[in-house]
């Protein structure tokens, strides 16, 4: 257990619409709540990703989007990724889930946790999207989910999410999620809960 007084960072790349990130981040929040009970301290510092670039602002039903990348219809894969979110104890709706541009809330968060709050936000996208079935490109949206996280609004931090959002991309990650504790090498996918706790006790 870490705890000597130096604070375990962490390093997670995400992104919104991936509900293997919030797998990943939701094993994440626990691993920490048990970490920090023991005496542990620990960062997350959020690393973002596109998985569409190009993804409009209004964007499109999700089920769409899936439908067309997989060329069959995604009934079943929603199924089975449903029952695997029951099991993390999260609730996963599709029917009304919209696929759009995630820069916005990437810059939400990086302006959270700038005010202590990134945890937090991040946790409020991530349910606004797939459980809520919210559009979290929708500025009026943003600044409301905002809101009930408790932080402060503002217009901040366009040039320093696209530089982050490039920095990612030249690491050569092409995928996500992605996580790093403190230098160790960093993992793909989502590990279970057990190993991220396992992982920030020998960071």
């Amino acid at each position: 257990m870490n705890n000597n007084g130096t604070s375990v960072r962490v390093g997670f790349t995400f992104d919104f619409p991936c509900v293997w990130s919030y797998f990943a981040f939701t094993r994440l929040q626990r691993a920490l709540t048990r970490f920090r009970a023991e005496g542990g301290r620990a960062e997350v510092v959020f690393h973002p990703f596109q998985l569409d670039p190009e993804a409009t602002t209004e964007g499109e039903l999700k089920v769409e989007v899936l439908r067309k990348a997989f060329g069959v219809d995604p009934a079943r894969a929603v199924a089975e990724i449903t029952e695997l979110g029951a099991q993390e104890g999260l609730v996963l709706r599709h029917d009304k889930a919209i696929f759009s541009n995630t820069f916005q809330a990437h810059r939400l968060v990086a302006l959270a946790s700038s005010q202590g709050l990134g945890e937090q936000m991040a946790e409020r996208l991530f349910h606004a999207h797939h459980t809520d079935e919210l559009n979290v490109a929708d500025p009026g949206t943003l600044q409301r989910l905002a809101a009930e996280a408790g932080v402060r609004w503002s217009d901040e931090g366009t040039e320093r999410t696209r530089a982050d959002l490039d920095r990612v991309r030249r690491s050569g990650i092409r995928g996500v999620p992605v996580l790093q504790f403190a230098d160790r090498p960093a993992t793909s996918g989502a590990p279970s809960e057990q190993a991220i706790l396992s992982a920030l006790a020998h960071a």
